[in-house]
Order: C-alpha cells, then sequence, then structure tokens
C-alpha cells in the first residue's frame, strides 16, 4: 500500500499498532513534509530507519514487532522466535526480532548505537509465499512453518525434536502439516529424527519425555504398545493417562518436573486413587527414571504386567542392559 494523504495514514496506523514506514506513504521525488514535522516536533518518534510511531510514549510489544517487520521492508514476515512466541509456540520473547525476506533481496539492518529497541535478525527464504500465514497479523510465518524453522535453528536435534512435539501437544498445528513441510524442505537436518517424532506425536505422544519413554523404555525392551492420552472417566470426572496398558490395567504416568506444588501433586494423588478404585495400577516415573535408568524401569513395569497376565518377554536393548532376564 503507497500513499501520501495523511487521511489514509489513520488506516495504517490503526492497523499497525501506531506504526508506519516511509516505504508505505512515499511517493517518488516527494517529500514527506507532514511526517518529518511531527518528528521534529517531537510529536512521533523513530522506531527503526524509516519507520516510526505515531506517539511519544515507550512502544508496546506489538509496536516493535510491528516496527521490526516494516524495516524488513515489503513482503517482509515475523519468523522463527518471534513468529513463535505470537502463536503461543514460545513461553517468553527472545532477546532479538526475527524476519524472513525473500531470498530475491537483500537488506542490512544495523542497530543504532543507544537504541532502546530490540535488534532484527533477517533470514532468507525462497519458499516465502508458502510459508506466509495469508491473514494473521503482524505477517508472520504459518505456524507449521515455524516450527521447523525452529528445529533447522536449534543446536542439537533433541530441541528440535522437543519443539516439534511442543507444537503438536498445545494443538497449534498437526503432525500431517508438519510433514508436508518437512518433504517440501529438500535440505532438513535431523530428517529421520523429526520425522520419527511427528509420527509419535500422531500417536499421541505430548512430550519429549514421553518420547523417550516410548524410545528408550517401551519399543527397545519388547513391552506392549501403549494407549498414549488414554482417556479415563471416574464419575463425572475426565482424566488422560501418559500411558495405559489397557488390558492389564496398568498406567505408567511421566513427570518432566523436579518439583511439584501441592496442589498438583494432589492432582496427581487424586488420579491415581481414582484409577486404583478402577482397578488400574499407576507407575509413576521421571525424567531421571527414563533417561539414566531405562532398563531398570522396563524391567519394573514388565514385573507389574506380568502379574496382571502378560505373557510375553523382557527383551535386552543392547550388551551392556541392565533390564533382568524374562
Amino acid at each position: 500500500m503507497t500513499t501520501n494523504r495523511p487521511c489514509d495514514w489513520r488506516d495504517l496506523l490503526e492497523l499497525q499498532h501506531g506504526v508506519i514506514a516511509r516505504w508505505q506513504v512515499a511517493q517518488p521525488g516527494r517529500r514527506i513534509f507532514a511526517i518529518e514535522a511531527k518528528l521534529r516536533d517531537d510529536r512521533w518518534q523513530t522506531l527503526y530507519r524509516g519507520v516510526y510511531a505515531a506517539f511519544t510514549g515507550p512502544p508496546s510489544r506489538t509496536a516493535l514487532l510491528w516496527g521490526a517487520v516494516l524495516r524488513a521492508g515489503p513482503g517482509a514476515v515475523l519468523s522463527h522466535h518471534t513468529a513463535a512466541e505470537l502463536d503461543k509456540l514460545a513461553d517468553r520473547p527472545a532477546g532479538v526480532i526475527h524476519v524472513t525476506i525473500t531470498s530475491a533481496r537483500r537488506v542490512s539492518i544495523r542497530q543504532e548505537r543507544g537504541s532502546r529497541v530490540p535488534p532484527i535478525v533477517v533470514h532468507y527464504s525462497s519458499r516465502i509465499e508458502q510459508a506466509r500465514h495469508p491473514s494473521r497479523i503482524p505477517p508472520r510465518t504459518r505456524v507449521e512453518e515455524t516450527t521447523v524453522d525452529l528445529t533447522q535453528a536449534a543446536p542439537h536435534a533433541s530441541e528440535a525434536v522437543s519443539w516439534v512435539i511442543q507444537a503438536c501437544s498445545r494443538r497449534l498445528t498437526t503432525p500431517e502439516l508438519l510433514r508436508s513441510v518437512m518433504t517440501a524442505r529438500p535440505q532438513l537436518r535431523w530428517r529421520a529424527a523429526l520425522a520419527a517424532v511427528t509420527a509419535d506425536a500422531a500417536a499421541g505422544i505430548h512430550s519429549v519425555l514421553e518420547a523417550r519413554y516410548v524410545r528408550g523404555v517401551e519399543r527397545p525392551h519388547g513391552l506392549p504398545s501403549a494407549m498414549r492420552q488414554a482417556l479415563s472417566k471416574t464419575g463425572a470426572r475426565t482424566r488422560y493417562l501418559d500411558n495405559l496398558y489397557r488390558e492389564f490395567g496398568v498406567a505408567v504416568e511421566l513427570d518432566g518436573q523436579a518439583a511439584h506444588p501441592a496442589e498438583t501433586r494432589w492432582h496427581d494423588i487424586h488420579r491415581d486413587n481414582a484409577c486404583a478404585a478402577a482397578g488400574i495400577i499407576t507407575l509413576r516415573y521421571g525424567w531421571a527414571d527414563v533417561t539414566m535408568h531405562p532398563c531398570r524401569v522396563a524391567g519394573e513395569i514388565a514385573h507389574v504386567l506380568r502379574l496382571r497376565g502378560w505373557t510375553g518377554s523382557l527383551h535386552r536393548c543392547g550388551p551392556g542392559c541392565a533390564a533382568p532376564p524374562s
């Protein structure tokens, strides 16, 4: 949108939380006297070079995000951790604002000395039109594109996997959409691990710890396959169990937190008691159990399953497996 009529600026300013860019209102060979006058009179302020806020107080977070995406120029979108922040995939804002522009052009954005606005990190993509969300503002990438971007920016595979699980467990996107984005990218780090965890997410796994349980405890030791996030109703109460071996009346609950507040601990106790009343034995393990002692955990679960009628045999996961022999 390009206009030089002040009456049209109001629509842009309202849409963009009081922020506007010079390129949105400029006409070739013509100075924008009205904006320059407002800046001189301290009625407006500069956020980034060529991007202005039509107010004098501290800018809101949304105004800063608009300022960053406008500074990157036409067609830019917020991406990576910043898009994740907007769509509730990330729990806190990053220290910088991430924007993506088409790989057909280049932009250099320097942080002005003494500037109080966040730095901007620019990414380039040849798929920006496919990645752009069609309607959300400020402009940003689709959640599935954001998720895959974050997996590629992750320093190690375990963090990459956690982004996929988090996006699916929060119901922000689906494994099918994530798979389509992964397929569209010929160069993808940790493709096998991401494909595997996407399949796990489709099966109902909601956390990295649950994925570690399936891949480190259940499958390599030959335990039966549990139902993930199994619905359990007791009276009017509805609960979801992390892993339920329904045929044998055994539930395995996983706790990734080092400690629980009292009210959360009581919730767990109440759920375990309700399961016991329904004839379900609950075994509960934490992060250290699953990640550091998976063989011992497998042995304990196998023992309880056998008491409940399981006739299978426990497998050794490797030469150094510490699980007891069947």
